[in-house]
Formats: structure tokens, C-alpha cells, sequence
């Protein structure tokens, strides 16, 4: 399955011949989603008045097709290439003469209905109840086309994530590599270190007139020296960190709902990392952990914006 990011964009518009009922010529309409990461599925509606019937449906279209994410759906009606001057049919021109002739057969001095006149009454009929039912079915028309667009969007958006954190989950593993024989050096430094200093001691004693027991000196300097190499190993937090980055590899091929996974993991990848700066005793190892943060903050920011 795809991995999707929530942050895309899509619009849409109706052609002139949908917007075109028997009666009149109506406006067109505009539409656009944005989407930006969240927590949940967040949405948000801005239509105008003449739309808002349609909320309730769209709703339940966009719930079906996005998991995640904040929405902002903006529908516009757009005026047709004429100015937005009604072209009234000639059905609705013979009707009015029809109405101008009975009422000037009671009222002789009522007067002739004006060019604007008619171009008003033709505006007012173009709002009837039928064409507002024209307008939420083109308009969901319109939002299945866009949501078509917008997840092909976030599916691009989200293969260039995923390249992205494959490419730092392959750093990461490099770092990792490069800290793992760090450990036992140090802790083979430091054995020799302990030992040549009950060295010191012994011949410091003997010159004294003291006489030590050799190898009780040598076993209290190994003995220091395994709890300095338990003190200082990492190996477990190695081991956790190459598991982490195997499970997250994983999920990426898997794809599909994965964004909240994907963040609990980082969490764990991030706590193994601080592990490792705090039990660092070289300056090397220091500096892996802090280059392992950073690339880990990096995939944390990129997880974020993951369905």
C-alpha cells in the first residue's frame, strides 16, 4: 500500500455546459481542499449561503477517502463569461409578456416592464429551488474529483517522505556501526590502564618494604575494570536501535495508516540515542549520539506530516 502525506492540494472547477440549467444560465463553481497535518481528520467548510445545504454530504464523502489530517474545503460560485447578466430563455420572455399584457388589461396605466426589469426577474428566477439542487449535486461532483487529486497529490508528497526516511534510516545504521567496536577499545584501554596502575602500586610496596599479594592486585584492577565496561556498554542500546530501525523500514514497505506507528517509534529511537550520549566516554561516541539526534529530529518533523 501507498504510504500518503496529509499535506496536499487540489481544485476544481465545473465547465459552463454543467452550469446551464433549461431556464438559465447559472454560475459556475470553484472548489478547493487544502489539507495540513493533524492529529485526526479535522474539517473545515467555508461555502456560501447558497451551498450550505450541501455540508451534511460532503462530510460523509471526504470521511470515506481521508484518515488524517486537517481539511479545508473553500467552494466558490464563479460568474459566467457573460458578466453575470441573465440571458432569459424565450419561454420566460413570452410568460412575462403573457403577465404584462393581463395586468395592463385591469391597469391601463401601469407602465411597460424595461429592459431591467426583465433582466431582474430573470436573476430572481434563476434562484429557484431547483437550480440550488443543481448546484450541491455538481458540487459533489466537483469534490470527488478533487479528493481524486488531492490523494494522488499526497501519495506523491508521501513517496518522496518515504525516500527521505529511508535514506536517514540508512544513516543512522552507519552511525550505529561506527559506535559499536568504539566500546570494547575503550573498555580494553581502560583494563590495561587499571592494570599497569596496581603495577605501579606493587613496585611502589615492595620498594617500601611491603609485600602485596600479586594476584589479589590483579584481580581487584579486573575486577574495576568489568564494572567500568558495564558501566559504559551500549550494546543493549545498540541492539534496541538496529530493531527500531528494522521495524520502521517495515512499516514504511507496508505502507497504508502508519503515521501514528511510525511517531511511536521515533519516540523509542530517540530515548535509545540519549541512552547512548549519557553512558558515552569518548568524545567519538559523544559525537555519534548527537549526529544520531539530529538525524532522528529530522525523521520526527517528516513523520508528522505521514497519514
Amino acid at each position: 500500500m501507498p504510504v500518503y502525506s496529509m499535506t496536499g492540494y487540489a481544485s476544481a472547477q465545473s465547465d459552463a455546459a454543467e452550469s446551464t440549467t433549461e431556464t438559465h444560465a447559472g454560475p459556475r463553481l470553484g472548489l478547493e481542499l487544502r489539507a495540513v497535518n493533524s492529529r485526526f481528520l479535522d474539517l473545515a467548510f467555508r461555502l456560501p449561503d447558497e451551498l450550505r445545504s450541501a455540508e451534511p454530504a460532503l462530510r460523509d464523502l471526504l470521511s470515506s477517502k481521508l484518515k488524517r489530517g486537517k481539511i479545508e474545503v473553500r467552494a466558490t460560485l464563479l460568474a459566467q463569461d457573460d458578466g453575470g447578466v441573465p440571458t432569459p430563455t424565450p419561454a420566460l420572455l413570452q410568460r412575462l409578456n403573457a403577465v404584462q399584457d393581463s395586468v395592463q388589461s385591469w391597469l391601463p396605466e401601469a407602465r411597460s416592464l424595461s429592459v431591467a426589469d426583465v433582466l431582474r426577474l430573470a436573476s430572481n428566477a434563476s434562484g429557484s429551488s431547483e437550480p440550488q439542487k443543481d448546484l450541491s449535486a455538481g458540487l459533489l461532483k466537483l469534490t470527488q474529483q478533487a479528493v481524486k487529486e488531492l490523494l494522488a497529490s499526497r501519495e506523491r508528497e508521501g513517496a518522496r517522505l518515504v525516500k527521505s526516511l529511508v535514506d536517514r534510516i540508512e544513516q543512522l545504521k552507519a552511525l550505529a556501526q561506527q559506535a559499536q567496536p568504539l566500546v570494547p577499545e575503550l573498555v580494553e584501554q581502560q583494563r590495561q590502564r587499571f592494570l599497569d596502575r596496581w603495577q605501579e602500586a606493587l613496585k611502589t610496596g615492595q620498594g617500601h618494604g611491603a609485600a602485596p599479594n600479586a594476584e589479589a592486585a590483579q584481580d581487584r584492577a579486573m575486577s574495576e575494570a568489568t564494572a567500568f565496561a558495564i558501566r559504559i556498554d551500549v550494546a543493549e542500546e545498540l541492539t534496541r536501535l538496529a530493531a527500531h530501525l528494522e521495524e520502521l523500514l517495515q512499516l514504511l514497505k507496508k505502507g497504508g495508516d502508519i503515521g501514528k506507528r511510525l511517531d511511536f517509534v521515533i519516540q523509542e529511537l530517540h530515548r535509545e540515542a540519549n541512552t547512548l550520549g549519557s553512558k558515552s566516554a569518548l568524545l567519538e561516541l559523544s559525537k555519534i549520539s548527537v549526529d544520531m539526534k539530529v538525524l532522528i529530529e529530522q525523521m520526527r518533523e517528516q513523520v508528522q506530516n505521514i497519514e
